[in-house]
């Protein structure tokens, strides 16, 4: 059963909300009723059906590119999920490996109702993998879909797990980035003054070092010698961290655009977008016709 993970999630929210509005309606069985819970119904699908339209765009428009060549900035990539280090992470609720866990702990009450009593999801990178290298996943803020999930009871209780796990094909769309290797950022001047200042906090240590006449105070020559030596130390420093691999990184967009992460194939996601973008267009009409044929048989 595909399920969709993230907060605030606007297509099954807003879909909730209109078939909630709709029970309301047949409820009431006033014509006040009718017209207030079809405005509210046609209001809500506006943004809805342009939330859906927003990812079934971003799904369909970004081109997919692989990990050793993508572009820094707004990419889709496709490869295998695999763990991000040792040891595996474990389910909350079935402690089995994965890549990513969901889980909801329900009670029901004394009027059968279900009431959430603990929820979470865990916060652990993961890498994707695909023919030309790898890349760390950052789930933080990420809209996900699984078709992994589980479900079971014991008592009054309701016990819901959703995962990712090793091996999954993933489609994963966000911001890409490379940090260490060439793409480092290194600033000399900077990292010179803070050396130097990390020196003077041992002043002994400073002076046995460069204090050549040993007066106790340092000359402006010998200063040169200290300055030199730090230059040649921040020389080596940044010639060990541009020697480090690059690593690629995929996480949130900071502009606001889609950050999706699913098993899913982008097929299938496009398909399920473009459901959601024509169902909010039917509500939204559907709505306001019945608005309009509850007005006009008063009228009559």
């Amino acid at each position: 059963m595909l399920v969709s993970l993230r907060r605030e999630y606007a297509q099954l929210v807003t879909s909730g909300a209109q078939l909630l509005l709709l029970l309301i309606g047949f409820k009431l069985e006033s014509r006040n009723g009718w017209l207030v819970c079809l405005s509210a119904m046609a209001i809500i699908s506006v943004p809805a059906w342009l939330s859906a339209l927003k990812r079934l765009r971003a799904v369909r428009d970004t081109p997919t590119s692989k990990v050793a060549s993508a572009a820094q900035g707004y990419v889709e990539l496709t490869g295998r999920g695999h763990r991000f280090g040792d040891p595996p992470l474990l389910s909350k609720l079935s402690l089995l490996p994965c890549l990513w866990y969901r889980y909801r702990i329900e009670q029901r009450d004394s009027e059968k109702d279900w009431k959430t009593v603990d929820n979470g999801e865990s916060g652990d990178s993961f890498m994707l993998r695909d023919d030309t290298g790898e890349c760390v996943v950052d789930p933080e803020q990420a809209e996900i879909l699984t078709q992994h999930r589980d479900q079971w009871h014991d008592g009054d209780y309701r016990y819901t797990e959703w995962k990712l796990i090793e091996q999954d094909r993933l489609y994963v769309i966000g911001q890409f980035r490379t940090q260490g290797g060439g793409n480092l950022e290194f600033d000399t001047r900077a990292e010179l003054n803070a050396l130097l200042a990390e020196w003077k906090k041992d002043m002994p240590a400073l002076h046995a070092r460069f204090d050549l006449d040993n007066n106790g105070t340092l000359d402006m020559r010998e200063w040169m010698l200290a300055r030199s030596a730090a230059k040649r130390e921040v020389a080596k420093m940044m010639r060990e961290a541009q020697a480090h691999p690059d690593i690629h990184i995929i996480g949130q967009p900071r502009d606001g655009k889609l950050f999706l992460i699913s098993n899913l194939t982008s097929e299938k996601l496009s398909r399920r977008y473009l459901f959601w973008s024509w169902a909010h267009l039917i509500i939204f009409f559907g709505a306001l016709g019945g608005m309009g044929w509850l007005l006009q048989t008063t009228k009559i």
